[in-house]
């Protein structure tokens, strides 16, 4: 069964790459957010199965609008999606508590990690 996503980028392009993939592989986008301030709104209002969050985005960067959701939602699943540094990002989104961290571009880690959340 397919999970209901929330995704968050700041490029529209981005935005709409990924959910290409995520509606192809069977799960339902339920919202997008340009940036982590729109994220932590949708995030209450939606109420997501899960969500893909860019880290560096105008207003509100991922790293912040995670911590906030996780305050809210101790148990929401953020997988970050980033084309910076994998192994120090990676790193740091871990110990935020997501579920992983992922470059952009490898769409089968992609699912991989949004099927096995």
């Amino acid at each position: 069964m397919g999970k209901r996503i929330l995704v968050v980028d700041d490029s529209s392009m981005m935005r709409k790459m990924i959910e290409k993939l995520l509606v192809n592989s069977g799960h339902t986008i339920i919202g997008e957010a340009k940036n982590g301030a729109e994220a932590v709104e949708l995030y209450k209002n939606l109420k997501p199965d899960l969500v893909t969050m860019d880290i560096t985005m105008r207003e509100m960067d991922g790293i912040t609008a995670a911590k906030e959701i996780l305050h809210h939602d101790d148990a929401a699943q953020i997988i970050f999606l980033s084309n910076l540094d994998e192994e120090k990002y990676g790193s740091d989104a871990l110990q935020l508590g997501a579920v992983g961290y992922v470059n952009k571009r490898k769409s089968v880690e992609i699912l991989d990690l949004i099927n096995s959340a």
